[in-house]
Parts: C-alpha cells; sequence; structure tokens
C-alpha cells in the first residue's frame, strides 16, 4: 500500500468526524487533528479505531499518543503493515 492510499483512506476517515465548521479541504498531511481540525478526544479514539478496521492493524497505546498529526497517522500505519507484512512472511 502505498502513501497516497494511505493517505486517501486516512482523510476520509477523518473527514468523518470533523465538526460542522471545518471543511474537508482544511485536512493537510501536517494538520494536527486536535488544534487544526478541531477533533475532540472522543472522536480520536473513533478515528483510532476505523484506522485499525481500514488497514487490518492493531493499535497500542503509544501508536495513539503519538498519532497527533495526520503524518503521523501515515507513518504509524506504514509501520505496522510493514511489521505485519514482514511477521507473514
Amino acid at each position: 500500500m502505498t502513501d497516497q492510499q494511505i493517505e486517501e483512506s486516512l482523510f476520509r476517515i477523518v473527514k468523518v468526524y470533523l465538526p460542522q465548521d471545518v471543511s474537508a479541504d482544511a485536512i493537510q498531511r501536517d494538520s494536527h487533528l486536535m488544534q487544526d481540525l478541531g477533533i475532540n478526544s472522543a472522536h480520536l479514539v473513533d478515528i483510532a479505531l476505523d484506522v485499525e478496521d481500514e488497514f487490518d492493524i492493531m493499535l497500542q497505546e503509544p501508536d495513539m499518543e503519538e498519532m497527533q498529526t495526520v503524518e503521523d497517522a501515515i507513518r504509524i500505519v506504514n509501520k505496522k503493515i510493514s511489521t505485519t507484512e514482514s511477521s507473514q512472511t
């Protein structure tokens, strides 16, 4: 899976949880999920669960704490996918 594919999936996931006063156009790779996009902590949990389902990965507490920006999420998903793929070979 490419960074672009991961990014598109993450944008789609995050878009669902944006407050009504934040446009989906505001989502950028460097967007901070809470500060820039106004996503509350309860929705961050929902996003983490959706990310796990979308990419068939398990996020640990440190992963969720690290997931501050969209770029962070892309990096974490990439790391988890590559770890999963290498453990299956």
